[in-house]
């Protein structure tokens, strides 16, 4: 019986695990890497959330904007976190300290997205474990009161007392009279967060043998619970709307596009940080290209699937947008499938099922975000404080702050504090990586070659562009506004091109037949190209995937400017939720992170302290146009001393020469 006990121990508590050539910890094979990942972007949502959204847009014209927003900004997005985890070797705040010091706040605000979304998402865990105890009782206690289970046995909630807003502004703010604790959910709660812990409290090692149940589980139920929903009485009916109808009107409709937009950005995950934490334990030479297509196609296939047993559902209960309200994701989690199940024969087995998945689909997603905010400290003060213990405050101090969702406000919290974070922190902080990174990796190449002043008004009105666009779409028409838009950046890129200096270092081909061409070159493509190149210097060794050359005029002139617009559409809805307080707090915590990625721009010397004190001065490097940067540790020194580069040779998309004027351009605090 020890020997059992012994093997048992072994097998959840891996000792020292595998360690990659840095002596950081490594992930013991690539599919525990990718499970876990997948684990990060495939989750409850997958099954509630997407469907709904597919629901209230019904038609095939759904997947035309949903499929192009994958390919502009899922899978653009994707790659690049994680290569830069695993180039850069660090979790987000790290990694972006090594593309730039200035982009310290951005890996700062990530990791604040995750932790503040990792609180509130394991409280809907919690929801899931009352309806998974009740599922053992015959018959199901929701029969015939499905609305009044879920809001009076599940949340518990105390309907608040309705604020005015008139027309002199906010005359009398929402109050919540319940504020009392709800024993049950606190419970549960605890019990969740212990489940967390286990799943990531040793390493990877844990989290990648974790992975192959938390994920391996759900997919072979979801696979059960597609066959039983999809053979229900009348379910063609539902798949029928789901995927053999067609309105070309709801095709040029703004929302259809704004929703399959957000759809993918969320349900993909990009912005927590937890690729750029977990990429960072790959191997250095992975093939992280491919990693992150996988990741995304895997995510985007798996709802798209799924959904199919959502619509069974929908026809057997004779659901259609006609006759039924918009749905939102509880309600189809908690109200629309709990229904159907009543109906199915052998009741209680489909509930057990269909809620034991959506627990483990939710404990996949939940233990990577608190992967990100543990990453963060142990790269900072791993020397001094053991994983476990690191963990295991974090747990306890999560748990402690998602006591406030356990209170008979806590789903209006929730709500409030859930559509801020994701609507304004998360947009705005994958919009930074894209646009930062395109922008500020390597500018002092840019300045030797074009000068300040160039760089200036090229940057400027590439920003102000975007700023003043939407602001004018708002308040006046969306055409105006992006008349208005390009216009500030045409105008702003040809004063560039006027008072820019002719470059001294040659650009590829094309760009290099005359001065005007090498100074747009330098300006507009050179910092995203030059990143694309340094980062497949490690990346794409081998036979493994290269970043496209078509990536960084994508992200940075497509992508970007697309996330800016799904920004700023968050703001006009907070005007009419102004005199709620607990929208009022969301809007407020979701600003915080916002801050946190703007000073680091200005102020990068306050946010050392966050950044391994070792990896200070990782964001030098030589000032050598068209060179590529060897990544690897050593590179500047051995450059400073040899005044060369070890570079690998030059890739089609730019030339490798050497600058006449190598300087060494780490910027002084």
């Amino acid at each position: 019986m020890s020997g059992i006990l012994k093997k048992v121990r072994k097998a959840f508590t891996p000792g020292e695990g595998k360690k990659s050539e840095d002596g950081r910890d490594q992930w013991p094979s690539r599919a525990g890497f990718l499970l876990a990942s997948m684990g990060g972007a495939i989750g409850q949502g997958n099954i509630i959330r997407y469907p709904s959204q597919v629901f209230n847009n019904i038609g095939l014209q759904w997947f035309i904007p949903y499929l192009l927003s994958i390919f502009i900004l899922a899978i653009p997005g994707l790659i690049l976190e994680v290569a830069i985890g695993q180039a850069y070797r660090g979790g987000a705040v790290a990694a972006y300290n090594k593309m730039n010091r200035r982009m310290r706040g951005v890996g700062l605000a990530s990791v604040m997205v995750s932790a503040v979304v990792v609180v509130y998402f394991a409280v809907i865990l919690v929801w899931i474990m009352i309806y998974f105890r009740h599922s053992f009782t015959n018959p199901l206690p929701w029969t015939g009161r499905t609305e009044e289970f879920y809001y009076q046995q599940v949340l518990r909630q105390v309907d608040p007392i309705g604020g005015e807003i008139g027309p002199n502004g906010v005359e009398s703010f929402v109050n919540y009279p319940g504020r009392g604790m709800i024993g049950e959910s606190v419970g549960w709660s605890a019990f969740i967060w212990f489940c967390v812990f286990l799943c990531m409290f040793n390493g990877v090692g844990i989290t990648g043998r974790a992975a192959y149940f938390t994920m391996a589980a759900p997919i072979f139920m979801t696979i059960v619970l597609l066959g039983r929903c999809c053979s229900l009485e009348n379910a063609g009916r539902g798949i029928r709307l789901y995927f053999a109808s067609w309105d070309s009107d709801n095709l040029a409709s703004g929302r259809l596009w704004q929703t399959a937009c957000g759809q993918v950005f969320f349900s993909t995950g990009v912005g927590f940080g937890y690729y750029i934490a977990y990429a960072s334990y790959n191997s250095t030479w992975a093939n992280a290209v491919q990693d992150a297509t996988i990741i995304v196609c895997s995510n985007c296939a798996f709802e798209t699937i799924a959904a199919f047993a959502v619509f069974g559902v929908v026809g057997y209960l004779d659901i259609n947008p006609s006759n039924t309200p918009r749905l939102g994701a509880f309600e189809i989690g908690f109200l629309t499938y709990p229904a159907a199940i009543v109906a199915m024969p052998g009741a209680n087995f489909w509930a057990v099922l269909f809620f034991l998945t959506l627990l483990l689909l939710g404990i996949s997603s939940t233990y990577p975000m608190l992967d990100v905010v543990v990453t963060g400290v142990m790269d900072r003060y791993g020397h001094k404080l053991p994983r476990p213990l690191v963990a295991a405050v974090l747990v306890v101090v999560a748990f402690l702050i998602s006591l406030m969702y356990c209170s008979e406000f806590g789903y209006y919290l929730l709500d409030g504090v859930d559509r801020w974070i994701n609507n304004l922190a998360l947009v705005f902080v994958v919009w930074s990586e894209l646009a930062l990174s395109t922008t500020i990796y390597r500018f002092k190449d840019v300045f030797t070659q074009t000068g300040k002043p160039a760089f200036a008004f090229w940057n400027g009105g590439y920003f102000l562009g975007q700023i003043c666009g939407v602001a004018v779409g708002h308040h006046v028409s969306g055409g105006v506004g992006a008349g208005v838009g390009c216009g500030i950046f045409v105008l702003g890129g040809s004063i560039a091109l006027v008072v820019g200096k002719t470059p001294t270092a040659p650009a590829p081909r094309f760009w290099n037949k005359n001065a005007l061409l090498k100074r747009f070159w330098f300006l507009a493509f050179y910092s995203g190209n030059q990143l694309r190149r340094d980062l497949n210097v490690i990346v794409a060794t081998g036979k493994n995937w290269s970043i496209p050359i078509f990536w960084s005029p994508m992200v940075r002139y497509i992508s970007a400017p697309i996330l800016f617009i799904v920004y700023s559409l968050a703001y006009p809805e907070f005007w009419t939720l102004r005199n709620d307080p607990v929208y009022v707090f969301g809007f407020i915590l979701a600003h915080s992170c916002l801050v946190f990625a703007v000073l680091s721009l200005v102020l990068p010397k306050y946010f050392d302290v966050f950044v391994p004190m070792h990896r200070l001065d990782d964001g030098k490097r030589l000032a050598a146009p068209g060179v590529n940067a060897n990544l690897l540790e050593g590179e500047l020194d051995n450059s400073a001393e040899t005044g060369s580069s070890r570079s690998p040779p030059p890739d089609k998309s730019s030339s490798a020469s050497k600058s006449s004027n190598v300087e060494v351009t780490g910027e002084k605090p």
